[in-house]
């Protein structure tokens, strides 16, 4: 339960006075439906109206706050022209302009002979001075609230910033007292205020320096959010390791017989990723491991070597993969790898005859089978497994929490390995999977051939054409990737289906298209095409990012590489390089580039390292899009910035196991108020996984 405190924060927003529907569905847009999401919404800038010259002596262009006598009124004869009103001082006069002017406003709020306080931005209009709809219009008695600094809030359409910066205003009034969570000492050397009162005064900021993160106001606050993110996952963690787990533990013959058959040896960080999870399985708490590894790093052998160890054990395995066309490569590649070995494997995919399916259905649940690799029809109802031990979810940031907890509830004790190769900084992995245990295959595999990037404007097309035609001559093949479907007036980019069309002028039948519009089995045939030599060239939009394996194909080009995000661009590039042929990637842009999308290039250029590009895209990008949507099971940050507060997420992290650690149950005074914090954060499902909940 909701402790009472918060109440008032988690109300719609329109219990707030002056908040009607149409400025309510404002502020949802841009803020959140409630009072505590305005709490988050912190300011992007701000104007200072402390200048308060003679009219005589205000500068065009400038932001003031004057001190007239209203003169006179003067209503437009015609409708469209300005609504104006005489003001003057000692110094001078000082016309007030209102476009679409209700008389009857302006009457009551500038009453003739009254003095006014009036505050924006001046104009010239020959000899006049003018203030063009001024921001603010209050008595002289109200002159110090104008006269200050100013908040400026992210807005929307059809939001102005008066009411959303009063509905703000109203929102840190309902602001209980909060009890302290943070440790006094750690407060103390940090030089931090409460959260109260630091909650003011990042709504307060006096200059420029106080909207930056690293100021003591929003540092508080981000650490707050970061402290909140981080005891949701150790709870969690703790939750799992407390769940009833097995001890798994194989004879090793299967996996000695693959090792055997194996056309190369494994790298170093293959070996030690199956040394932590076979030790993982052997304890009689729930595995819950990530292993990341670069494009091509060999992940898929790692996770075979944990399957097999439940099979040795009498008991089955499941691999998780996000399409069909990847679950069908999946099952081609551990067919090879199992050989002769006696080990059962089975496809589920939601196509393909209903007998079939029925027959591995069957086959499943009398344990039968004891591999099955399928995409999230693995996880619905009506599949049953006769012992499943190991899940495997390839592609993790494709599946949230949710999915993958989905497949482990298919057995008693599932041990699960999640998978990536969307490398992770370190940051993110803290809040995005502080819940797992981690392992990273740093190394490609032997035998990878390297992979030149080079960077050409588009003007340069028909240069690459020239060169793509002497690579296919000497048995090359190549993936051309477009950014769009088809032509867009908005978006000016070359079309997938037109380049198609203009390659297929030059080189005739041999060149193929695949792109996310097309039915599931065409898609299939037009790899399949590719894979076996049947097509050169496979132009593609981004439906080829992940784990498409042709180990043939040795040349990548990506038009508008200025549209992708790094991580993308270097999912694209793993594409090529998957063999002993040297690989190509030209990244084809259209100038003027902007300076993000220069850098990315620039570090795209500089090395194939995926952890470094990972780390290169966070600061470029944020958090937010790097793994892409909510589906990801990243939590939303609203006041942290990862790029930014690095080290207070470090500490956070510390300070979350430390707890735990100290007062498991969270009794202590300061656990109570940490439980405040769960919930002001909206970290509601961790309060569940405390035994005394």
């Amino acid at each position: 339960m909701r402790p009472d405190i918060l109440n008032p924060l988690f109300a719609e927003v329109n219990v707030l006075p002056g908040v009607g529907p149409r400025i309510a569905k404002g502020i949802e847009q841009c803020a959140g439906p409630l009072v505590v999401d305005l709490l988050w919404h912190l300011p992007s800038g701000l104007i200072d109206r402390s200048f308060s010259p003679s009219i005589a002596d205000a500068p065009p262009g400038v932001i003031v706050t004057l001190r007239v006598k209203v003169e006179s009124h003067h209503k437009p004869a015609v409708k469209r022209l300005p609504y104006k009103v005489l003001c003057s001082d000692e110094s001078g006069e000082l016309t007030l302009v209102f476009f679409h002017a209700h008389e009857k406003y302006l009457l009551d709020n500038l009453p003739v002979g009254e003095i006014r306080v009036v505050s924006g931005r001046t104009e010239r209009y020959g000899d006049d001075i003018q203030l063009v709809h001024p921001d603010h219009i209050v008595p002289e008695s109200e002159i110090e609230a104008v006269q200050g600094i100013e908040p400026i809030y992210p807005l929307t359409a059809g939001l102005n910033l008066k009411p959303l910066t009063k509905a703000v205003q109203a929102a840190l009034e309902r602001v209980p007292a909060m009890p302290e969570w943070c440790d006094k000492a750690y407060l103390e050397r940090q030089g931090w205020l409460s959260w109260n009162e630091s909650l003011l005064a990042a709504h307060q900021p006096q200059s420029e320096a106080d909207l930056e993160p690293d100021s003591l106001a929003r540092q508080r606050l981000a650490y707050d959010e970061l402290l909140a993110n981080q005891m949701a996952l150790a709870l969690l963690r703790a939750s799992m390791q407390r769940a009833t787990g097995r001890n798994i533990g194989g004879d090793g013959r299967l996996r000695d017989a693959v090792r055997a058959g194996l056309p190369y040896s494994l790298t170093a960080g293959q070996e030690a990723a199956i040394a932590e999870i076979t030790a993982d399985l052997a304890e009689p708490h729930r595995m819950l491991r990530l292993l990341q590894g670069d494009v091509g790093s060999g992940k898929t052998v790692v996770a075979l070597f944990a399957m097999l160890v439940a099979v040795e054990a009498g008991a089955q395995a499941a691999l998780m993969v996000p399409t069909e066309l990847l679950a069908r490569q999946h099952f081609a590649t551990l067919e090879t790898l199992l050989g002769d070995s006696g080990v059962t494997i089975a496809l589920l995919v939601g196509r393909g005859k209903k007998s079939e399916r029925t027959a591995t259905l069957e086959r499943l649940a009398a344990g039968e089978i004891d591999i099955v690799i399928g995409t999230h029809a693995l996880f619905q109802a009506g599949i049953e497994f006769s012992d499943l031990a190991v899940a495997v979810v390839d592609e993790q940031h494709r599946f949230g929490v949710h999915q993958r907890m989905t497949l482990a509830a298919k057995g008693k004790g599932v041990d699960v390995l999640v998978m990536t190769a969307t490398p992770i900084p370190r940051t993110l992995m803290l809040t995005a999977y502080g819940d797992l245990q981690s392992s990273r295959l740093n190394e490609k595999p032997a035998g990878r051939a390297p992979i030149e990037t080079r960077v050409l404007p588009i003007s340069r097309l028909g240069e690459v054409a020239e060169g793509i035609k002497r690579a296919v001559e000497n048995g090359a093949r190549v993936y051309w990737v477009c950014p769009l479907v088809e032509e867009s007036e908005a978006v000016d980019l070359a079309a997938a289906a037109e380049r198609h069309a203009q390659l297929q002028n030059i080189f005739g039948a041999r060149v193929g298209l695949v792109h996310g519009r097309m039915k599931s089995d065409e898609k299939d045939a037009a790899m399949s095409a590719f894979a076996r030599g049947a097509t050169d060239i496979l132009v593609a939009t981004t439906v080829i990012e992940v784990g498409i394996d042709v180990p043939e194909a040795s040349v990548i080009v990506i038009e508008h590489a200025e549209r992708f995000g790094l991580a993308q661009l270097h999912q694209l590039r793993g594409r090529v390089g998957r063999s002993d042929k040297a690989g190509n990637c030209l990244l084809l842009y259209a100038p003027p580039l902007g300076e993000t999308a220069r850098a990315r290039l620039e570090i795209m250029r500089e090395t194939d390292d995926g952890f470094r590009i990972a780390e290169e895209d966070l600061k470029l990008r944020g958090a937010g899009e790097l793994l892409g949507t909510r589906q990801s099971g990243l939590p939303e940050l609203r006041l942290a910035d990862l790029a930014q507060h690095g080290e207070l997420l470090a500490t956070a992290r510390d300070d979350a196991r430390l707890i735990l650690a100290r007062d498991p149950e969270l009794q202590s005074e300061r656990s109570q108020a940490l439980r405040v914090l769960l919930y002001l954060f909206e970290r509601d499902a961790a309060a569940r996984y405390l035994r005394s909940a």
